[in-house]
């Protein structure tokens, strides 16, 4: 893969792997950056390697967890045991004797993309397994068959490969329905009436945790509203004193011709403009895939596909005064639109770096697309376009929602009980 750095301003290309990675720190980093970062290497790998024996899946916050975890994994769960303490802190580089500003910046740049926040925010857990990836045998980058949907394919033949189950596309959820305390079904839109599914156990919302909350309407349950005022604020909108918020993105999805892309270009680099900005200053860090060069299927023959976006920097704020526009009206404002073009230059130019032939409204490009915050607010029904909770590892001030919630029979999964966005449409 490839990327751009302040450092490296001309761009490097290597493929991940430790060996690779102490070319690049040789190479940008400062005097101590190959000590500091083996030195970093020898802390933290022991505790991802107890981390990487536990499947995410048998993970739970309440007593069935001695079955799913402790009874099946009970030498795994001795090391993380002990190694409790480490894994939950944050991961605070001013403590750990790293020197180089290189890899301080490098290891920020990685929790970022991950997660939506810098490294001293993300928890210890988080960032061992990051480091042990670059030591794992014949490391490579992992790219999946399809593109997107393949993983959405696989997480819908989770579901069908059970009698009696399904998954109903474009189907928006109303409300929860709630009977006798419990929550008992969903109310789903349909025309312009509603229809009821019942749950036969219970209901799990995948949903941000803004409409998580919002499903439920107030004075259903005092014990939700309790729960909903600690995390949304007072006001029935979100607030100053909310939980907040990781900012959103501005996507740009080009269908070009093949020849547009150099062909030795990689399938995907990433570019920063300025360390000193910070990393979540609006156009910084910008990735740039092309995944048709690794997978030919998502594209026509002689074509490419680009996926580009400013990777969770973009703040709502700039586009909320378009957000009560109907779309007929967005297309015929001019100043939305100037905005638009505006805020995606930053992708544009980060797009050039690699295939400078790549021009808006050019020869060769057929499909061009931007995306803002307002797109993942309306397609993804997320709040403010958000990627997910920006709560910081050790924070004093909220930990993240439990799986359960007050309210029986009503329970959360997904971005609203942990970090990042999960695998985003």
């Amino acid at each position: 893969w490839g990327a751009f750095l302040p450092e490296a301003p001309e761009g490097y290309e290597l493929s991940i792997g430790a060996e690779n990675f102490l070319q690049i720190l040789n190479k940008y980093g400062g005097p101590t950056a190959v000590h500091d970062w083996e030195t970093l290497a020898q802390e933290v790998r022991p505790l991802a390697q107890a981390i990487q024996q536990i499947p995410s899946t048998v993970i739970r916050n309440d007593a069935g967890i001695f079955l799913t975890f402790v009874a099946k994994y009970p030498l795994a769960f001795g090391k993380v045991l002990l190694q409790a303490s480490e894994i939950v802190k944050p991961f605070d580089l001013s403590k750990r004797d790293i020197q180089d500003d290189f890899l301080k910046n490098y290891l920020n740049l990685l929790a970022f993309l991950l997660q939506g926040l810098p490294a001293d925010q993300t928890l210890t857990a988080v960032m061992a397994y990051m480091v042990e990836d670059f030591y794992r045998e014949g490391a490579v980058m992992d790219f999946p068959k399809g593109g997107s949907a393949g993983i959405v394919n696989a997480l819908v033949r989770g579901i069908t490969k059970h009698a009696g189950c399904e998954v109903r596309k474009s189907t928006t959820v109303e409300q929860v329905v709630v009977e006798d305390g419990r929550a008992v079904g969903v109310t789903l839109k349909k025309g312009k009436g509603t229809t009821m599914i019942r749950a036969t156990q219970a209901v799990v919302s995948n949903a941000d945790l803004q409409r998580t909350f919002d499903f439920i309407p107030p004075n259903v349950h005092a014990g939700f509203d309790e729960e909903r005022e600690l995390y949304l604020g007072k006001s029935s909108i979100a607030s100053k004193d909310a939980v907040p918020l990781c900012k959103s993105f501005m996507h740009l999805h080009l269908g070009i011709q093949a020849d547009l892309i150099p062909e030795d270009a990689p399938p995907q680099w990433t570019v920063v403009r300025d360390w000193s900005l910070g990393i979540d200053a609006p156009g910084n860090v910008v990735v740039v895939s092309v995944p048709s060069k690794l997978d030919p299927s998502l594209a026509p023959d002689g074509h490419h596909v680009i996926h580009a976006y400013g990777a969770g920097n973009e703040p709502y704020s700039v586009w909320e005064p378009f957000a009560g526009l109907s779309k007929s009206e967005r297309d015929s404002s001019a100043e939305y639109q100037r905005l638009k073009k505006e805020r995606a230059q930053p992708i544009w130019d980060a797009i050039a770096k690699r295939a400078p032939a790549v021009q808006s409204q050019g020869k060769g490009v057929i499909v061009e697309q931007i995306g803002t915050p307002l797109t993942h607010a309306q397609f993804l029904n997320r709040h403010k376009g958000n990627y997910g909770l920006a709560i910081p590892a050790g924070s004093d001030d909220y930990a993240f929602p439990a799986v359960d919630t007050p309210l029986p029979g009503y329970y959360r999964c997904g971005d609203s009980t942990t970090s990042g966005i999960g695998v985003p449409a």
